[in-house]
């Protein structure tokens, strides 16, 4: 479909650090490899400083920007708002963007608090009725591999899940005077580990099995209490100060176990302490008749394996790169890898499917405020002991 016969789908993004480059990169690619029904627009991005958002604006395709993100949500020529800030802002945003009828993507975890969360859920599903759509971004449910997964699991090939396990391990918060940015401030990012990265493997947990946790059992630790402060920010950290400090108000490691609503088990770790893990998101799927594995450091592989195969036969590595392979075929030959970004390339990809279809696209803020109950009810855990707490 040429672009002149596509209407267009005229996006807004709120914030623009980490995060927006990620979603400014697959804004600005999915239609370039995907045959989209909408032709996407970048019409503007909002932050709070006018030098460093400019840049952005001009670095990353946004043809405006605006230091006022009501003015921009209000705007009759944005149809999506893109919410990338840190989480202290998402429920204003987003609840003010679906009143103003724009379409909402909004980064994960959905909200600092299961109160936020579910005023976020409730705005999303009176919006609906009006033809209003909004979706959260757990982007590692689009990693093909991920995807695939899913399917197997759906198609029963690893049986009845008995048991899964999961870690997401990072190091840059290892270094005792790596500086204090806003994650580790609880009033703007409502957790550490636990919700900035475990969120991440509850929901693949939950996706890739297609149950939801039913109760937890949890511990929490913060090692080190207080930090420089943050004088510039780069990445997901920045240049600290040589004379300020302040404390530390969030989590730095979280564990914890629970029940699956097929009755399995499950258990969880996530960290920003695990010196020599850059970004190791990893899963175990453990079935009647095998299991599946997944490394996202080497998340173009799945590992699979069956008893079907024999008792000796071991896992077999997969290369998710076959055409066949869910999302695959749009990009390279097989065996030519794919990266972190594309995952958020597919995002952009399904949600504009589902807008256009006038979908569900999933998934959905009820699904994001059931991972924040998760969150929520480790954290109440932890404050008990560890003591054994039932989803509500």
């Amino acid at each position: 479909m040429t672009d002149a016969a596509r209407p267009p789908l005229r996006v807004a993004m709120i914030g623009h650090g980490f995060m927006g480059a990620a979603h400014s990169h697959a804004w600005r690619t999915a239609q370039r490899f995907f045959d989209l029904p909408r032709r996407i627009e970048m019409v503007a991005v909002a932050g709070r400083n006018p030098e460093t958002l400019r840049e952005a604006a001009d670095r990353h395709g946004w043809a405006e920007c605006d230091t006022d993100w009501r003015r921009v949500v209000e705007r009759d020529d944005i149809d999506l708002v893109d919410v990338v800030t840190p989480g202290s802002a998402h429920m204003e945003v987003a609840v003010a963007a679906l009143d103003a009828g724009k379409h909402v993507l909004c980064e994960k975890p959905l909200a600092n608090t299961v109160a936020e969360a579910g005023a976020m859920a409730e705005a999303a599903v009176k919006a609906r009725e009006r033809g209003v759509l909004a979706m959260v971004g757990f982007t590692y449910r689009r990693v093909p591999a991920v995807r695939l997964a899913r399917e197997l699991v759906e198609s029963g090939e690893i049986g009845r899940i008995r048991q899964t396990r999961a870690v997401y391990l990072q190091d840059w918060l290892s270094d005792e005077n790596a500086p204090l940015t806003w994650r580790l401030d609880r009033s703007a990012a409502g957790s550490g580990a636990l919700g900035d990265i475990g969120a991440h493997i509850v929901d693949a947990i939950q996706y890739v099995t297609g149950q939801e946790l039913t109760g937890v059992s949890g511990m929490t630790r913060t090692f080190v209490t207080e930090r420089p402060m943050l004088e510039e920010s780069v990445g997901l950290s920045g240049r600290a100060s040589e004379s300020r400090r302040g404390p530390v108000t969030v989590d730095d490691a979280a564990v914890f176990f629970g029940t699956l609503s097929g009755g399995g088990l499950a258990s969880f770790e996530a960290t920003r302490m695990a010196p020599g893990r850059k970004n190791a998101l990893r899963f175990e799927i453990s079935g009647t008749t095998g299991a599946l594995a997944f490394d996202l450091e080497d998340l173009n592989t799945l590992q699979v394996f069956s008893f079907a195969d024999g008792n000796t036969a071991g896992f077999r590595r997969v290369l998710v790169t076959e055409p066949e392979h869910p999302y695959v075929a749009a990009w390279w030959p097989p065996g030519h890898m794919l990266g972190y970004e594309h995952g958020f390339t597919h995002q952009v990809r399904d949600l504009v499917a589902a807008i256009d279809a006038g979908e569900q696209p999933r998934p959905s803020f009820e699904e994001g405020l059931q991972v924040q109950r998760v969150l929520e009810a480790v954290e109440r855990s932890a404050a008990a002991g560890a003591h054994w707490t039932p989803l509500t």
